[in-house]
């Protein structure tokens, strides 16, 4: 065998005349660090610390849980342990796909009846002793023919459906004890690996997300290296609970989805909906601020227009169903685009018009599985804060710079502050444009983020067909990732529908078009936002600012006055002049999260003060009604970003 030279993270080298490992190489380096490293990085591939190396030079690093790509490892590991547990327990289930996702796993399994939580507490049991017995992992490769003999043995029929899409002529498998998976891997190198770990929950789901396939039944769990770390996971995740947009949408009235209307299908109640309107008051007035100009469109569109823009072609299968009416056919819209387009095509354009920013609140259409709709978060109907930016090539960087800084300012302005930004490059298969279009317009993403001071990673090979683009990803208060806004060049619908510009050269030129939303949908942030704030939202979005408690039914004239003075100013005010004790009314409004309670009784009545309660149980004492006022008043407004 020839030589392997492995350099190490600190510059030194080794040299091994016969076949090494990872950890064997960890082991001679820094055996201190055995427990923490979970896998290994080979010449910048993932691999596992039990995998032999490769012959020749080597570049090796160590990960451990810190890393993303060992925290996959380790949660794909623990999804392996508990698929071994379902099938030592009900050795009739048949095995789908066990992917590790944020903070967890799940795996989907074909069994004769739902699971019940009896049954995840004896899973759970067994993926102890799964753990405890510390079996080894072990990868091996097989051919597709080899494989699909053991799958066939095994009565795996979905991993059979896997293996036939599979594209290599060899596929790998991991073991462990007496249980195989076809799986890519990587993995950590033994089941003793997995310190802390917790079955969350178990639902239904349509094999790959299709109702006209069988419905299997998921296993979610987590998985952490130390207890401490589970059982702050787990108090995050019932905290997140309590904020989950679906239950506070229905306990303060925000939205509702009915069957009777269909899936997927929002209808805003009249708390959501004013919430709604603030902010899309808040967004157009940004909007006419910067230069870009409001349109409206249709909400249909004859089926030619989407033929010649590809969607019919590439996108259909999210697109419903034709309508005939009269000699034409029609379809929902899934995109705003075409209609942009079609109106900066009214009029010819010269250089000197550009650039020119149309931006609309466009509802969409799309056809998601019944399988994969949630809440707000993925739904059917839905209005994207949208817009289209037709430029000069020249004019693309500044374009785009200007775009990030709005949706900084945007997401700041209603309360977030951390952000994690990727710039998604050229897919590997079919792409519109030329490779120099796409590489010219890949570096001004860089050096925008550069120039903004932005810290980026590169999603390589995550761009859209037709161009790439700048993903912003946000925190919320539990820390937990959601991406929302998106500035996307496209090269191909200018080419597609013939946008042009009249250049200096008295010649048509083809416009750079850039795609870009800020909040994604409204549909989707508002989702977002009612779970950062836990339905308490600041004054400014509130449905409902202050509620006036009179303490008595002599007291309501009072409390008249008041709500009157209140509404002069812009305030959103109700009074709360039920019959029942003053507690109950107070319990009510906290219950409602509306921002502040003035109580009012002889004294205030006589003094022309209130009491002032703020939302959270804080008492502020009596103060004169025009000191709330004045108090008040900047807080109707929304903040100013930093």
């Amino acid at each position: 065998m020839a030589k392997i030279n492995v350099t190490l993270p600190d510059g030194s080298v080794r040299e091994y005349n016969s076949i090494v490992t990872p950890l064997q190489v960890l082991r001679d380096w820094k055996p201190e660090l055995e427990d923490e490293i979970l896998l290994a990085e080979v010449n910048g591939q993932v691999w596992d610390l039990f995998r032999p190396l490769p012959e020749g030079e080597v570049q090796l690093r160590f990960l451990d849980f810190n890393d993303p790509h060992a925290r996959d490892a380790y949660r794909h590991t623990t999804a392996h342990i508990l698929a071994q547990a379902v099938k030592e327990l009900f050795p009739e289930a048949k095995l789908a796909i066990g992917p590790p996702i944020e903070e967890g796993y799940y795996y989907d399994f074909d069994v004769p009846r739902p699971f019940t939580p009896e049954d995840l507490e004896r899973i759970e049991q067994k993926m102890r002793e799964i753990v405890a017995a510390d079996y080894p992992l072990e990868r091996l490769e097989l051919t597709k023919e080899e494989a699909r003999k053991l799958l066939e043995e095994m009565g795996e029929t979905y991993k059979l459906e896997i293996l036939k899409e599979l594209p290599d002529e060899r596929v790998s498998f991991y073991r462990q004890d007496g249980f195989i998976d076809l799986c890519r891997g990587p993995h950590v190198p033994s089941t003793g690996r997995i310190k802390a770990l917790k079955l969350l929950s178990t639902s239904g789901a349509y094999w790959r997300g299709d109702e006209r396939n069988p419905m299997l039944q998921r296993i979610y769990g987590t998985c952490f290296p130390t207890e401490e770390q589970l059982q702050e996971f787990l108090r995050r995740l019932e905290e997140a609970q309590k904020r989950d947009h679906r239950k506070l949408g229905r306990e303060l009235n925000l939205f509702v989805i009915d069957e009777t209307i269909g899936s997927g299908l929002v209808l805003w109640l009249p708390n959501g909906a004013l919430i709604r309107k603030q902010i899309e008051d808040f967004w157009r007035e940004q909007h006419l601020k910067r230069g870009y100009q409001l349109v409206y469109t249709p909400h249909i569109a004859r089926d030619e227009l989407w033929r010649k823009s590809g969607h019919l072609e590439l996108y259909s299968e999210f697109m419903f169903p034709t309508m005939q009416v009269e000699a034409h056919k029609y379809l929902l819209k899934p995109m705003n685009c075409p209609f942009h387009i079609t109106i900066y095509k009214t009029q010819t354009r010269s250089y000197r018009d550009l650039p020119i920013r149309f931006c609309e609140l466009g509802t969409v259409y799309r056809y998601e599985r019944s399988g994969v709709l949630h809440g707000l978060l993925r739904v059917r109907g839905f209005t994207q804060d949208d817009a289209h930016i037709f430029c000069t090539p020249d004019q693309v960087k500044e374009e785009v710079k200007a775009a990030v800084q709005f949706a900084l300012f945007i997401l700041r302005t209603f309360g977030f502050s951390e952000f994690e930004v990727k710039i998604a490059t050229r897919p590997e298969g079919k792409f519109a444009g030329t490779l120099e279009g796409w590489e010219r317009a890949e570096q001004e993403l860089q050096e925008v983020a550069q120039e903004l001071g932005l810290d980026y990673e590169l999603d390589i090979g995550g761009g859209a067909f037709y161009g790439p683009k700048i993903d912003i990803f946000l925190r919320d208060c539990l820390g937990r990732r959601w991406q929302c806004s998106t500035i996307q060049l496209d090269f191909n619908l200018p080419e597609r529908l013939d946008v042009t510009y009249i250049g200096p050269d008295n010649k048509e030129h083809k416009v750079v078009m850039v795609h870009r939303a800020l909040f994604g949908s409204m549909e989707r942030f508002m989702a977002v936002l009612t779970e950062h704030y836990a339905g308490a939202f600041p004054v400014w979005l509130a449905p409902v600012q202050v509620a006036v408690l009179p303490i008595s039914e002599r007291h309501l004239p009072y409390a008249t006055q008041i709500a009157e003075r209140l509404q002069a100013e812009g305030v959103r005010v109700e009074i709360l002049a039920k019959s029942e004790p003053i507690s109950g009314r107070i319990f009510d409004a906290e219950a409602r999260k509306v921002p502040y309670m003035l109580i009012v009784g002889d004294r205030e009545a006589q003094s022309g003060t209130v009491s002032v309660r703020e939302r959270g149980r804080k008492d502020h004492g009596s103060m004169p009604l025009e000191q709330f006022v004045d108090w008040l008043k900047p807080q109707l407004k929304p903040p100013k970003a930093e």
